[in-house]
């Protein structure tokens, strides 16, 4: 099912495929997040980044839940906009030599990736809200503001831990 094929007839529909894309991404996060905790070296970061490991485990929980309140089962699709966001983070990342510039461009990747969710919730809450699924919007609104949070810890990082001045003092 393409976002915006003939698969998807009502709004009902496509709340599905927006759960489904969150799944997919949620899935093809899980599976990137250990690579990136491998290649930074800030223990500010390691250690943001192994919490959010622990949360998206926790919001793949919930989007179980989801699914089983509207009577489906837990599955993905395809989602082109997070498999482009982690291989362009393992891109970049393949590009620098320097720890501390890579620190700078995790963190940056993984805001990306935040935004992403961000984005992908607030629209599954809405549309779950206006289609009177208030048994799942907080499960939605929970994994939203587990995202939110977890992007302001990471500007927290980049900011005030000092992982863009280091990297920014890079040969």
């Amino acid at each position: 099912m393409g976002f915006f094929t003939k698969d998807i007839k009502t709004m009902e529909d496509l709340l599905l495929h927006g759960l489904q894309d969150i799944y997919y991404a949620e899935q093809q996060i899980l599976k990137a997040l250990p690579d990136m905790i491998g290649k930074a070296t800030n223990r500010d970061l390691v250690a943001g980044l192994k919490a959010h490991l622990d949360e998206t485990n926790k919001q793949v929980e919930r989007l179980d839940k989801v699914f089983a309140k509207l009577g489906k089962e837990p599955s993905g699709t395809q989602c082109p906009a997070i498999d482009g966001l982690i291989k362009e983070a393992d891109a970049t990342a393949g590009e620098i030599e320097d720890k501390a510039v890579l620190d700078a461009a995790i963190v940056a990747n993984a805001q990306a990736v935040e935004h992403y969710e961000m984005c992908r919730y607030g629209t599954l809450i809405a549309w779950a809200e206006e289609l009177g699924h208030d048994d799942i919007v907080r499960f939605l609104t929970t994994n939203l503001n587990e995202e939110k949070a977890a992007n302001t810890k990471l500007n927290t990082v980049a900011l005030r831990k000092g992982v863009n001045a280091k990297a920014s003092n890079a040969a």
